[in-house]
């Protein structure tokens, strides 16, 4: 697996999601591809220094959302039909991050048009048109 997945306990997001984040994040953006292996629950439990259950239940919940499958005694794979259902997966992956994003405004006290404001402006920032001959 070339994807390098990385782990912060002190994030307050649980191992178990980052995994799944990570994970499928890797598989929408084709560092992860069709039918490629994942590490076995006790590698990359061994890699991350976490527990095998949590890695298990990361792979568990992969396999729920069919963005990975296991095939007993080879291991888990992506799934092959993800690579046509990629933006699905980079949908979620940005539902996700803007709803880590809320829960994050509104448990620092932000009111609901301090976020509308504050989104309205990353909004602009990140997909307003450039001029003709502009690029990024």
């Amino acid at each position: 697996m070339p994807a390098v997945l990385t782990v912060d306990p002190r994030s307050g997001v649980p191992i178990y999601l980052q995994i799944v984040e990570q994970v499928k994040r890797s598989v929408a953006l084709g560092v992860l591809r069709a039918g490629e292996q994942l590490p076995t629950v006790k590698q990359l439990a061994i890699d991350l220094t976490v527990n095998p259950n949590t890695v298990a239940r990361a792979y568990r919940e992969l396999e729920r959302e069919a963005v990975i499958e296991t095939a007993t005694g080879r291991g888990s794979f992506v799934r092959t039909d993800e690579v046509e259902s990629s933006p699905r997966v980079a949908v979620e992956i940005g539902r996700d991050a803007v709803e880590l994003a809320l829960r994050e405004a509104k448990a620092v006290g932000l009111d609901r048009d301090e976020v509308r404001a504050i989104f309205e402006a990353a909004l602009e920032r990140w997909f307003s048109e450039l001029p003709k001959g502009d690029s990024q």
